[in-house]
């Protein structure tokens, strides 16, 4: 058993390395430098939907990941008493971090079922000299991606409060 245990603090270490990392590489990194260097929306988007399309099958499989060792995690924990029950420090952090995951893959489906679509529905729409509406949908997007790695450093401070007990 502390072999599979070692094993998923491994892939859940990657996949939050991945998925966190990756959020914050966009954030703080990517998307400032393409504001300064892409001055058009157009291009803006498409660079950072070239990156987004690489990123997100990578994102979307470290959440699979996150949630299947995570249950493994909790499962062979001993501060783990049972189900929705919340009586020491490290089932009350838990429960936040699982909140604020909750929360990160609410605006992931957010950003992947309802901004991206629009971002494409806005880029036709501009190509055909419509109205335009891509620098909007652009702002969302960064908004709720600045919101995401908020609430994934949320689940970061969790997890050290819960490993500190």
């Amino acid at each position: 058993m502390n072999v599979l245990l070692a094993i998923s603090y491994f892939v859940h270490l990657v996949a939050t390395v991945v998925w966190i990392g990756g959020l914050a590489i966009f954030v703080l990194l990517v998307w400032p430098a393409a504001k300064r260097t892409l001055n058009q929306p157009e291009t803006n988007h498409q660079f950072l939907a070239t990156l987004q399309e690489r990123f997100r099958p990578l994102a979307n499989l470290s959440l699979l990941l996150l949630l299947g060792t995570g249950m493994v995690q909790t499962g062979a924990n001993e501060n783990y008493e049972a189900l929705l029950t919340f009586t020491n420090t490290w089932t009350q952090a838990m429960l936040f971090k699982h909140i604020a995951f909750g929360g990160m893959i609410l605006v992931a489906g957010i950003l992947q079922f309802g901004i991206a679509p629009a971002l494409e529905r806005a880029k036709l729409l501009a190509a055909r000299g419509q109205a335009n509406e891509l620098e909007a949908v652009l702002t969302r997007e960064a908004h709720l991606t600045q919101l995401m790695l908020g609430l994934g450093i949320l689940v970061l401070v969790c997890t050290a409060i819960a490993t500190a007990v």
